[in-house]
């Protein structure tokens, strides 16, 4: 990585913006979700401001143009950083067939990805959260590390593969899936995703909108629930902290609570491209 600060997944869901955006300056790129088939996402409006809060609440629903037209543009790419790929399940695909979704584009984007982010934390894909625990987990793990046993010996690369996780979970649930992060040795962790929460925006407008709900109200939740899994997790699971970073300040305070890498979206929406090398700059 040239720098720890990035771009989070969500931006360039078909990777149609990868060299533009690689000349920003980030240290790694991350493009999706993209999901097996193409798909419309939600109907339209399904995306809102809140200026006064510099938030954002989306209920895109994976809209995307499906794994091998993201394919067909990483490989125009002429952009050399890190390059992440998020993968995600079809709409229609019922929640025990979810795997089956996972390692199809697992499969398909492992040859160009420099590491895979499995999304199983967006709150606007019904069901999915379901994936975060339990049994479900266990198996998804599992499944995804045996193909990428196979993968490895297939293309002779080790891609590494990170968890994308949700911020809206008690601390049994941290513990419980942080068990089942060390015991299958997952790669790296992505804390967190959107939340389904409305703590601090209550009374503006459009806050009562379904969807997640990204920029500076969850700082301090994503930061949190971050730490918490550092603080349980094996100390060789690097760590991305997202979730609300507007500032250096910001950054820094990810890093002092146990980030090995930051991602940013929301606060370069507001604050412009200049955040970047604000943030680069003053860490």
């Amino acid at each position: 990585f040239q720098n720890p600060v990035g771009l989070a997944a969500g931006l360039d869901k078909n990777g149609d913006y990868i060299d533009a955006l690689g000349s920003l300056g980030f240290g790694f790129i991350e493009i999706g979700t993209v999901t097996p088939r193409p798909q419309p996402g939600n109907p339209k409006p399904r995306l809102f401001r809140l200026p006064e809060a510099e938030a954002i609440i989306n209920r895109m629903g994976f809209n995307n143009k499906g794994v091998d037209y993201l394919i067909e543009q990483v490989k125009k790419r002429r952009y050399q950083g890190v390059l992440g790929i998020n993968i995600g399940k079809n709409f229609d695909t019922p929640i025990e067939k979810a795997v089956d979704d996972y390692l199809y584009c697992l499969q398909k984007v492992y040859p160009e990805a420099d590491y895979i982010t499995v999304n199983i934390s967006s709150p606007n894909t019904p069901g999915l959260r379901a994936l975060q625990h339990g049994e479900l987990l266990k198996s998804l793990i599992n499944r995804l590390k045996s193909e990428q046993f196979v993968l490895r010996e297939q293309y002779d690369r080790y891609v590494p593969v990170a968890l994308k996780i949700a911020p809206d979970l008690d601390a049994q649930e941290i513990q419980e899936m942080a068990a089942i992060f060390n015991e299958l040795k997952i790669d790296a962790l992505i804390a967190t995703n959107t939340t389904s929460s409305r703590d601090g925006v209550e009374r503006l407008s459009h806050s009562q909108e379904q969807g997640g709900l990204s920029g500076r109200p969850i700082f301090k939740s994503s930061t949190e629930i971050m730490h918490a899994f550092r603080q349980q997790l094996d100390p060789k699971i690097p760590v991305i902290g997202v979730g609300g970073i507007s500032s250096a300040e910001d950054a820094r305070e990810k890093f002092s609570a146990g980030a090995d890498l930051v991602q940013i979206y929301s606060g370069l929406i507001y604050l412009g491209p200049n955040l970047i090398k604000k943030i680069i700059k003053e860490i």
